[in-house]
């Protein structure tokens, strides 16, 4: 296998989706809009979808029009007791102690959140370091900039030895764009979105070396 490196999404993808856990945190920036922010309840929900598409993440345009204390949203939107949504997984734990890839956490999530989340896990130890949203400032994921900041964290200068899951399809799609492969976890490939998609972890190994 060539990859020496794999950057791997925080949520929803090394925990599903249905747990609920994002579920809450969208709901709790929701709540942050309108209690902190002011911003009437009916106009929210566009508003945050608005600056996902053109900033890349709600807390981007809300820095930029609203000029909020980032780490102050940050804490408000992940203060939620993470042990009534995660449990270890022991299978996941098992393959990503088996690759022989340095392993890094890449998230638009801060460190604090990421590593509650791997230790409510059991997975801290597996990761190398964590690439967060304080990190890759001002860009995020998915934005090309952001991709570059990660490989000079990983210590990697050949994007073709890197990889990317993630459970957002722009995501893979930007990291292909920027010479790394990609792995969408959790959905379907449409127009080439990423080099394989993945819903069983026990997989990984397969399409690892099937990609490579």
């Amino acid at each position: 296998m060539r990859f020496t490196t794999i950057f791997f999404d925080l949520d929803d993808t090394l925990y599903p989706s249905h747990v609920g856990l994002w579920s809450a945190i969208k709901a709790r920036m929701t709540d942050y809009m309108e209690e902190r922010l002011r911003i009437p309840p009916a106009e929210i929900p566009a508003l945050r979808e608005k600056y996902y598409l053109q900033y890349g993440t709600t807390l981007h345009g809300l820095q930029r029009h609203h000029h909020v204390d980032v780490q102050e949203y940050l804490a408000y939107v992940h203060d939620l007791p993470l042990a009534d949504y995660l449990t270890p997984n022991p299978i996941l734990r098992s393959i990503i102690a088996s690759l022989p890839t340095r392993n890094l956490i890449f998230t638009n999530a801060d460190v604090p959140h990421a590593e509650r989340v791997l230790a409510a896990l059991n997975l801290r130890d597996l990761f190398s370091a964590i690439v967060d949203v304080n990190a890759i400032d001002p860009y995020c994921k998915p934005m090309p900039e952001s991709f570059g900041i990660a490989m000079k964290t990983a210590g990697e200068a050949d994007p073709s030895r890197c990889v990317m899951i993630d459970d957002l399809a722009r995501t893979t799609r930007a990291a292909k764009e920027v010479g790394l492969s990609s792995i969408l976890y959790g959905g379907t490939m449409v127009n080439g979105d990423a080099d394989a998609s993945l819903s069983d972890w026990n997989e990984l190994v397969g399409i690892l070396e099937k990609i490579s």
